[in-house]
């Protein structure tokens, strides 16, 4: 694969943020997509000045605080600096963890599990999505893929030239998402990663949380979401 990706881990809960650069240059700053920002907005804005990159697009696997903390602080700074503000782009199922209201939305997703009061210390206040891709549909140089289970709006991000697939909090390297979260589906995410295991077993799977993998490896390491395999995220 020749596309170069990066990565960064964030926020308390460890979360991937994957910086994919949208064009080449010679010289000047290049647009990028920031996928799954989830906390540590400094931090990220600082990592794309020295690749000379800026935020074009900000794309969210899902909703869940621990993929999208740093989203206000990303858009502050464009705004601060003027360098155009980035296009978010987040399931409609999902969209509710953004914008008016977002904040409710997030107690009470992460009350069971105790995580109220970690989303309360690091909040500021979400800006809407611009933009609500749904199954099939084309955002930025991805194709999405609507992966339900762990979230209602759960997608992947799919880019076919690269054999390249961001796949958020379905799929990881030998585990995939909770259920247990309100929203959560257990049978939808077993649909979810049938699916996903049935692709080119080629595909790199950049996963919300923990290290890269294959469908190829996932395939072989429990054939199926019914299979051995433990959960995560």
């Amino acid at each position: 694969m020749d596309k170069k990706i990066f990565n960064m881990t964030v926020g308390g809960l460890e979360t991937n943020c994957w910086i994919y650069p949208l064009e080449t240059a010679a010289s000047g700053s290049v647009p990028c997509a920031v996928i799954d920002p989830g906390g540590d907005g400094d931090r990220i804005m600082a990592f794309l000045d020295k690749l000379s990159l800026f935020p074009s697009h900000i794309l969210l696997t899902h909703g869940h605080f621990d993929h999208i903390l740093a989203v206000p602080a990303i858009v502050s700074e464009c705004r601060r600096r003027a360098i155009g503000i980035p296009k978010i782009a987040i399931h409609a199922e999902d969209s509710g963890f953004l914008g008016p209201g977002a904040l409710a939305r997030h107690r009470h997703a992460f009350a069971s599990a105790g995580g109220s009061e970690y989303v309360d210390e690091f909040w500021q206040d979400m800006p809407e999505p611009d933009l609500l891709p749904a199954e099939g549909e084309g955002v930025g140089p991805f194709t999405v893929l609507h992966l339900p289970g762990h979230t209602p709006g759960s997608i992947g991000l799919y880019h076919a030239a690269s054999g390249s697939m961001f796949s958020g909090d379905t799929l990881f390297r030998g585990a995939f998402g909770r259920t247990d979260l309100p929203g959560g589906s257990e049978e939808r995410l077993h649909a979810s990663l049938r699916r996903l295991l049935s692709l080119d077993g080629r595909i790199i799977v950049y996963p919300g949380h923990g290290p890269i993998t294959t469908i190829a490896e996932e395939r072989s390491r429990y054939g199926g979401p019914d299979g051995e395999t433990r959960t995560a995220g």
